[in-house]
């Protein structure tokens, strides 16, 4: 059985620094695994990225040291159904808002009766039935991460993290800022204050918590806040602002 890095380091110390594939592509999420990250999330939901694209995605992540995190682009039992075949460990759900999206999420990546995971013998999940005792002891090394973006769901962060099989929430910093009113700015000092009230509220819990950071700066603030792990910049925004950079230094002449 594959064991789940990303799942049984949550709660480490260091905390675990990771960052955002968006671009689509297989090579650079391959290279991200290998310049140092823990983990490295897939995103579905902002990205060019599909069930099938997922799943090269997965096999190129696979050969480096760190852990692929699927962000799904909806919480949507048949999209899990296929990503956990594909042999993506650890989901993130978006836009989660109370208990009830929150047993869905959990059911979807558990087999009956405890959920409602179609069962498969001949997955990459299952090594392609090489891991005899897989749908036994699946639901072990699978990590469910709910995504908190929304006032309401910060005033339900309790009733969300009580349910079984929720094992980290995620606080997303943009669309936060949006539904208080503050579209593209997470940094602005109301927003800011609500993230490091939930960051305490998770830690009061024992719960994981998580975060996307626009840079290192902003995600050693959210580290002080108390955030488990934190993400820090994407492919594109590293890519964008080295391009940035050096097309002014060129053109400077510095």
């Amino acid at each position: 059985m594959p064991l789940n890095a990303f799942k049984r380091n949550l709660k480490r110390t260091p905390p675990m620094i990771g960052v955002w594939s968006m671009s689509g592509s297989a090579m650079a999420a391959e290279a991200l695994g290998f310049a140092g990250y823990d983990f490295v999330v897939l995103d579905m939901e902002h990205a060019p990225n599909d069930a099938p694209r997922v799943f090269g995605l997965l096999q190129a992540a696979a050969g480096s040291p760190a852990s692929p995190v699927v962000r799904l682009q909806w919480n949507d039992t048949v999209t899990v159904k296929q990503l956990l075949d594909f042999g993506a460990q650890t989901l993130m759900f978006p836009y989660i808002q109370n208990a009830d999206e929150a047993r869905r999420a959990v059911a979807a990546t558990r087999y009956p009766p405890e959920g409602v995971r179609g069962f498969a013998g001949m997955s990459r999940a299952t090594r392609y039935g090489a891991i005899a005792d897989y749908h036994r002891n699946a639901a072990n090394e699978i990590c469910v991460i709910l995504q908190l973006e929304t006032k309401k769901a910060v005033a339900n962060l309790e009733e969300i993290a009580a349910i079984p099989g929720v094992d980290c929430i995620f606080i997303g910093p943009g669309d936060l800022s949006a539904d208080m009113g503050f579209i593209g700015q997470p940094g602005h000092p109301e927003v800011q204050t609500v993230l490091a009230y939930a960051a305490a509220r998770c830690s009061k819990l024992g719960m994981p918590s998580g975060i996307l950071a626009g840079g290192s700066a902003q995600a050693r603030d959210y580290l002080g806040y108390g955030f488990s792990w934190v993400a820090s910049g994407s492919d594109l925004g590293l890519m964008m602002s080295n391009a940035r950079s050096e097309l002014k230094n060129l053109r400077s002449g510095g």
